[in-house]
């Protein structure tokens, strides 16, 4: 007969240099029998900044479209990605009734800022409650005053949360940390998709003042030298070299391959500043705020300036550079940035085009999801973190930018890149991997990572699955 014992434990004082547990059984298992044993451990830990959930995890609305499809691919991946976006989900510790999604797993188990508001924002389709949370919680911690050691500016979201200072060389990051120069856009994207979605009126309006004091950043702080983009730009001395989502100190190079100086305006912040000014006086006008008008102005403006500085080489072979550096220098390299643009409304129909020949052709569509970098480029290497490999969530991104912008034929070859991924790493992707024949994950990568999970809710939505 099965013999079955439950361990209880005493009572733990764990510490950080302290913090092993070993659980003993004595069980006596007669021959052709089977024993099974079953332990529970419960940790309260009262230094943490983020915390379980009130709220429940997600909420399919129509949970019979997952099962209906008839790609097994995509049925499994879909699966598996939801059920680790319920496992990613948790609070602040002030407010557990504001759900929201830890950027991944273990590395960055907290909150993000720009994963966050991209998770929530992939995920509208389903759930609608990630975004209400989301919003609420980088509402509450909005920036309030200018602080050089934490990039903390009057009006900026912030970029990430931990208990205490994060050291990365000589990179160090203090507790609440604000060094990013495109969450402050995006979070004013996803107030208007979610009002869209259905966030009731008087939800939205509670969150009107922070989103005018987003707005104004926008404009007078995201452009910290007066040329009319936004740019970022380490003052501290000890924060992020690069503070777009590809952050890493060698993300920013030349078709040549040389590293780009800073202070650096890239061109996807650049569209995201463009839909959120012309998002933000949508909702301005909606509920009878002032100032539509002139952030309408400032976004036409913006899409002026940008066809004037950013597009590079000749006639059918223009593109986007990836940025402009401190001299106003474009950085030439051909990278998946581009693909963010799209949808945005900063691009006409004829740009729109030319920037989706570029994603689907061989140089960035690897077969396994879009390269970050093209393998044109002299700083390419398909392993690297942001100079050519794959990450779902950018390859995501474009997608749903094809589909937005009328363009979802050039998404093919990307969807199925994703699909043949998804299988490969046994329905859960990790945060990126190589693009170069079979896909190899990056030796430190986060798995499970949110939005590289709610990337399968962009493709089931581009398929007409959900």
């Amino acid at each position: 007969m099965a013999l079955s014992l439950v361990a209880q434990g005493a009572n733990l004082l764990l510490s950080e240099d302290r913090c092993r547990l070993t659980l003993h059984w004595r069980a006596a298992v007669p021959a052709a029998s089977q024993a099974s044993v079953r332990w529970r451990l419960s940790m309260q830990d009262a230094t943490t900044v983020v915390v379980a959930p009130s709220s429940p995890p997600l909420k399919i609305t129509k949970p019979g479209s997952i099962t209906a499809t008839r790609d097994h691919r995509l049925r499994s991946w879909l699966t598996r990605s939801l059920e680790d976006l319920s496992g990613l989900w948790m609070a602040t510790r002030d407010a557990p009734e504001d759900g929201f999604f830890a950027a991944g797993a273990p590395w960055y188990f907290t909150l993000f800022g720009r994963d966050s508001i991209w998770t929530a924002r992939m995920l509208l389709p389903v759930d609608l409650e990630p975004a209400r949370g989301t919003l609420r919680t980088l509402a509450r911690r909005q920036g309030r005053r200018v602080d050089l050691k934490s990039a903390e500016e009057p009006g900026k979201i912030l970029h990430e949360l931990r208990r205490s200072t994060a050291h990365f060389g000589s990179t160090w990051l203090p507790p609440v940390h604000y060094g990013t120069i495109d969450a402050t856009p995006l979070w004013i994207c996803l107030l208007h998709d979610a009002w869209q979605a259905g966030l009731p009126s008087e939800e939205v309006a509670e969150l009107l003042p922070a989103l005018e004091l987003a707005l104004k950043w926008l404009i007078e702080c995201g452009d910290a030298d007066g040329d009319g983009f936004l740019e970022y730009h380490d003052r501290s001395g000890h924060g992020l070299v690069n503070q777009g989502w590809k952050d890493s100190a060698d993300a920013m190079r030349f078709h040549d391959g040389r590293t780009a100086d800073g202070p650096v305006a890239l061109c996807e912040v650049q569209g995201y500043a463009y839909e959120a000014a012309r998002d933000g006086a949508d909702l301005l006008h909606a509920f009878g705020r002032p100032g539509a008008e002139d952030y309408r102005t400032w976004a036409s403006q913006l899409a002026i300036r940008f066809r004037a500085s950013f597009w590079c080489g000749h006639s059918d072979d223009r593109y986007p550079a990836l940025a402009l550096d401190g001299a106003k220098h474009q950085v030439d390299s051909l990278s998946s940035n581009i693909g963010h643009l799209l949808g945005t409304g900063i691009l006409n129909a004829d740009e729109e085009l030319q920037i989706a020949r570029r994603v689907a052709s061989p140089a960035l569509d690897s077969g396994l999801g879009l390269r970050t970098m093209a393998t044109t480029d002299a700083g390419y290497a398909p392993l690297s973190y942001h100079c050519g490999s794959v990450w779902p969530h950018d390859t995501a991104i474009v997608i749903a930018g094809l589909v937005r912008a009328g363009l979802a034929d050039y998404a093919r070859g990307l969807i199925e890149g994703l699909l043949r991924a998804s299988v490969a790493f046994e329905q859960r992707l990790p945060e990126l991997w190589s693009g170069e024949g079979r896909p190899v994950p990056y030796p430190v990568a986060c798995r499970p990572q949110a939005w590289s999970a709610a990337s399968a809710v962009v493709v089931a939505r581009a398929l007409g699955v959900i």
